[in-house]
């Protein structure tokens, strides 16, 4: 049940990735793990095909060590989600957590 909710941080996520640099699938699968999302091969990869095909994320393929690897950047329209999914997340922060969330201890519930 859980993992229904955290989709929605993980696209989140990707596509702050994908706005920093040029992002691919093994690396993203480490980045989220060292957040604490255990996200396989079989959710990751239709993730990012579903945010390409809605026009958040553009794809190219680069020959890496002889093996095609597809990257992906950002779009405008995945810009403009991302600011206001960034939004979101910081309303939602305030309202569950409180004003001063980020001084929160985070062991308390």
């Amino acid at each position: 049940m859980l993992r229904d909710f955290f989709l929605g941080s993980i696209k989140i996520h990707i596509l702050y990735h994908a706005n920093v640099e040029p992002i691919y699938g093994a690396y993203l699968i480490e980045e989220l793990a060292s957040h604490g999302y255990d996200i396989s091969p079989g959710t990751l990869y239709p993730t990012l095909r579903q945010l390409h095909s809605t026009g958040l994320l553009e794809k190219f393929e680069e020959n890496v060590d002889g093996k095609v690897r597809k990257y992906y950047t950002i779009t405008p329209k995945g810009k403009q989600v991302l600011k206001e999914g960034k939004h979101q997340v910081r309303e939602l922060a305030e309202e569950v957590l409180g004003k001063d969330w980020r001084n929160i201890d985070h062991e308390q519930t």
